[in-house]
């Protein structure tokens, strides 16, 4: 998914190589007596390149101009990093490690903060216990001061201190997108939030949200005065949220449909197979993977179309490794086409 290969990066240091040698053997020729030291006509040659590689539109990998840097002399592919702040989930199959997995797939690189601790299987949820506020946001302080975050992806709240941490750490970094996945209940039934935290999190986070994933139940809890699911979106928006996009694993249709709602109208409706099982993470993997393609500068609607068709893959190469819900499968890429995940 919008991964540069070695293949291209190899490619490309070759021919700055190239270039940077045929010119400094033409300069020892002429007896210039210039050399390629650590910081000498070969960084000067390989930078040369690079600007060339970004500014000439008949370059093969003219595409790619905007996601590599310069870094120590070689020519190396951006990493776009997420800061994803979600629970940890002790199957591997939901939460921070469905986030992890998942931005590693778009190519990006996770930066996780954790909300709340959980005691859960594949099946349900048996407690869990929130972070410490004061701990969360030193966590998440300490990366934000340090590296450069591109997107803000948020899942599993845990408690209303945590919703308020999290809003004073948006309203510090406003330029940051942020992608909300609001966690209600979890896939067994358990509530892992109460009024007061739905209340702060609609309050608080859905006026700082680009775009929030709700799926039709939790839709129909955070807008429960619409008479329907379009009537719930646009109720949402109106609390502040960029984009909506509700996804419909749990209607009773023949094929998963899934509405985007932006600019308080019905922007697009993605209708994708319906899968036998169910499946423990699916939320969580495509929140992320939207985090993950916005993070790369793609537009909100192709990063959420292509999120989609990721999330779909990763639950057709789904397996089930408990005695509750199947696993998204999501470094099915990793593995080929012809693994099933049976």
């Amino acid at each position: 998914m919008h991964q540069l290969t070695d293949e291209k990066i190899k490619l490309m240091e070759q021919k700055a190589n190239e270039i940077r040698q045929s010119i400094i053997e033409m300069l020892v020729e002429a007896g210039s007596g210039h050399s390629a030291g650590p910081l000498g006509m070969a960084d000067i040659f390989t930078a040369l390149y690079f600007f060339i590689l970004r500014h000439d539109p008949t370059n093969p990998l003219w595409e790619e101009r905007d996601r590599l840097i310069l870094s120590n002399g070689h020519i190396t592919p951006i990493r776009y990093v997420v800061m994803a702040m979600s629970g940890c989930d002790p199957t591997g199959g939901a939460g921070i490690q469905a986030d992890i997995e998942t931005l590693a797939s778009m190519g990006c690189h996770a930066a996780p903060v954790i909300t709340a601790i959980t005691v859960q299987d594949t099946q349900d949820v048996k407690c869990f216990i929130a972070t410490d506020p004061v701990l969360f946001i030193q966590q998440a302080r300490a990366v934000l001061e340090d590296i450069a975050v591109s997107v803000i992806k948020i899942g599993m709240l845990g408690s209303v201190q945590i919703v308020e941490a999290i809003h004073t750490l948006l309203t510090d970094y406003p330029e940051i997108p942020v992608i909300l996945d609001p966690v209600l209940v979890a896939g067994g039934g358990t509530d892992l939030s109460d009024e007061e935290i739905r209340d702060a999190m609609i309050n608080l986070l859905f006026p700082l949200t680009t775009v929030l994933t709700p799926n039709s139940r939790e839709a129909r809890l955070l807008a429960p005065e619409g008479d329907n699911l379009d009537a719930c979106a646009q109720d949402i928006l109106d609390l502040g949220c960029e984009f909506v996009l509700i996804t419909g694993t749990h209607e009773n249709t023949p094929q998963v449909t899934n509405i985007l709602y932006g600019n308080r109208r019905h922007i697009e409706t993605f209708d994708w197979e319906r899968l036998p099982g169910s499946y423990h993470g699916s939320g969580c993997t495509l929140s992320s993977a939207i985090a993950g393609l916005l993070a790369q500068g793609i537009d909100p609607f192709t990063a959420i179309h292509e999120a989609q068709e990721y999330t779909w893959e990763t639950l057709k190469h789904g397996y089930r490794i408990g005695m509750g819900q199947h696993i998204p499968n999501r470094l099915f890429w990793a593995r080929g086409q012809e693994d099933t995940g049976a």
